[in-house]
């Protein structure tokens, strides 16, 4: 079996590993947070933020795929598989059965603020090992922020 090798040092590789690994981690299960959430939506904002919550899905899908290309790329293995999600995954996400348009909201805000929060860890982390990767965190870390954003003005009230 060929391996494919890195061109990074040795510990280099195990932070941007741990980094990579833990944000495929995030991301797979953020898009099915959002899922879970789009499929058991109800209230007068249904429609809205049931499209808002594809589009989050469709971002969370398509960084996830990026991840986990850049770590095959430093010869890491991606491990995306039902078992190793539900294992390690800890950002918040819906109850059981229908979920209210504002509380939809409120826990897709909350689930992003938890992944971008490990998001900016990893950014540090990786600033010096790989800045490739860093890179690419950072450019999720923006779209996260940019769906946080407009989940929260979701429910904001008249007087703010």
């Amino acid at each position: 079996m060929t391996v494919v090798k890195s061109t990074i040092s040795d510990s280099a590789l195990q932070v941007t590993g741990d980094a990579l690994q833990s944000t495929l981690v995030d991301l797979l299960g953020l898009s099915l947070i959002g899922k879970q959430a789009h499929w058991n939506i109800i209230g007068p904002r249904f429609r809205s933020i049931h499209l808002q919550l594809d589009e989050v899905v469709a971002a969370a899908r398509e960084f996830a795929d990026t991840v986990a290309e850049r770590a095959a790329a430093l010869g890491l293995p991606p491990d995306g598989r039902p078992e190793t999600i539900a294992s390690a995954f800890t950002l918040p996400g819906p109850k059981d059965g229908w979920v209210r348009d504002a509380e939809v909201v409120g826990i897709m805000v909350e689930s992003l603020e938890a992944a971008i929060k490990r998001l900016r860890e990893r950014i540090d982390a990786t600033e010096k090992p790989d800045p490739v990767t860093q890179d690419l965190l950072i450019t999720i870390t923006a779209e996260l922020e940019k769906q946080r954003w407009m989940f929260a003005a979701e429910n904001v009230s008249e007087r703010g």
